[in-house]
């Protein structure tokens, strides 16, 4: 392989292990101008867009010890990774693809565990992270405010009877 094809090569694989995960999208039929817009939803979701050459990113994932794509990349494909949330880059080409039925969603992983499409879409149609945490932390905390309240429940019936009691005499 040659010098500009290993940096390259490595570069790929540089991207890939900073990353928890990617996408790999078709992006053919694309204008300029639409591709750009993709990356700009990507970036705000804390995703990337980047075209590949395939055999290079093929060489990549698997010196990255993600996976060997052998036949898995053909055609004009990029690949979407990022730092933070899985779900979020998945809804932005989720929502993309529906208003422009383009780019078309090929595979993921995320760490070395494959994905399909079909999983990528049920992903992107979970809620945010932070509704997620929030409901988590509501079951939670049910318990405990039931718990109080069936405690308290006792304690208050004396306070009324008292009080009436008080208030009779």
């Amino acid at each position: 392989m040659r010098a500009e094809k290993k940096f390259i090569s490595a570069e790929y694989a540089s991207r890939l292990s900073q990353s928890p995960f990617f996408l790999v999208v078709d992006y053919r039929g694309l204008s300029v101008g639409q591709f750009g817009e993709l990356r700009k939803r990507l970036t705000k979701a804390g995703a990337e867009l980047h075209v590949v050459k395939n055999t290079l990113f093929r060489v990549a994932a698997k010196e990255s010890g993600i996976a060997d794509l052998q036949g898995a990349l053909a055609g004009q494909l990029a690949v979407v990774t990022g730092k933070k949330d899985f779900a979020a880059a998945a809804k932005v080409l989720k929502t993309y693809q529906s208003e422009f039925e383009k780019p078309k969603l090929q595979f993921g992983y995320i760490g070395t565990q494959a994905l399909k499409v079909d999983e990528i879409r049920a992903i992107a149609d979970l809620p945010p992270l932070e509704q997620l945490q929030g409901k988590i932390l509501g079951l939670l905390q049910a318990p405990a405010q039931k718990l109080v309240a069936v405690i308290n429940t006792p304690g208050s019936q004396i306070a009324r009877v008292l009080k009436a009691k008080s208030e009779k005499a």
